[in-house]
């Protein structure tokens, strides 16, 4: 087996800045990967910095665990264990500068190996799986709009119609408790996992995916259709997507 892989990221039309933060590790023979986007909290530079410590210490943390291979049970538990070094460092980060009260970060980790992909996140950032032209999400969004959905307070069609449709619930740097939502799956050849942040899918309705990543093209072609679709609405958050592939 081997993987391939293609990440974008884009200050989208209407921010300042980019508080997304991207980063990837293959192994040198190219069977295990770790794919992360992380999504800084908007509204100062404490978004911006906390995805970035997030996923430097996520990298830093597994890069040597992803070059050699682990157990796959104890991948779960090898996330978890650096998510909750990031919750501690993003705290700490907030307790040296108080003037940055929105110091957090949603994020999601894919960890890829023998045919097999552990998907954790915290937030809304979110995964996808592409089976064929079927587009599937793997992630459940921690937000107060979707908590309500659950309860069956309010219906799907009516989150649009939420002024608060975007306040977490949780995310890292920001709640005590890091522990991540998992999902593990076995993977096919030519399957896809899509990463991406809120600024994508808030852009870009879900149902219109499958037509630009089923077209002619290379990964990076791909990605590009999905960025540039978002540009296209005028996308007024930052918008990354990382397109990971079994092969």
């Amino acid at each position: 087996m081997s993987l391939t892989i293609a990440a974008l990221s884009h200050i989208g039309r209407c921010a300042t800045s980019n508080g997304d933060t991207v980063g990837w590790y293959r192994s040198s023979d190219g069977h295990r990967l770790l794919g992360i986007i992380a999504d800084g909290i908007r509204g100062d530079d404490g978004g911006e910095i906390a995805s970035r410590i997030a996923v430097d210490t996520l990298l830093a943390v597994l890069k040597p665990a992803v070059e050699r291979g682990v157990a796959d049970d104890a991948i779960a538990d090898r996330i978890q264990a650096v998510l909750n070094l990031a919750n501690e460092r993003i705290g700490h980060a907030r307790r040296d500068r108080p003037e940055l009260d929105n110091l957090g970060t949603s994020v999601v980790v894919a960890w890829l190996q023998r045919g097999r992909a552990w998907i954790a996140h915290i937030g809304d950032a979110r995964c996808y799986w592409m089976q064929g032209e079927q587009l599937q999400l793997q992630t459940r969004d921690d937000t107060v709009a979707q908590h309500m959905i659950d309860e069956g307070s309010i219906t799907e069609a009516e989150r649009q119609r939420l002024p608060f449709r975007k306040v977490l619930s949780r995310a890292l740097g920001v709640s005590r408790d890091a522990g991540a939502s998992y999902v593990e799956l076995t993977l096919e050849p030519g399957e896809r996992l899509v990463l991406c942040s809120a600024g994508l899918f808030g852009a870009v309705p879900d149902q219109h995916w499958p037509e630009l990543l089923t077209s002619p093209g290379s990964l990076e072609e791909q990605s590009q259709r999905l960025l540039d679709a978002s540009l296209a609405t005028a996308a007024s958050d930052n918008v990354s997507v990382m397109m990971i592939q079994f092969c």
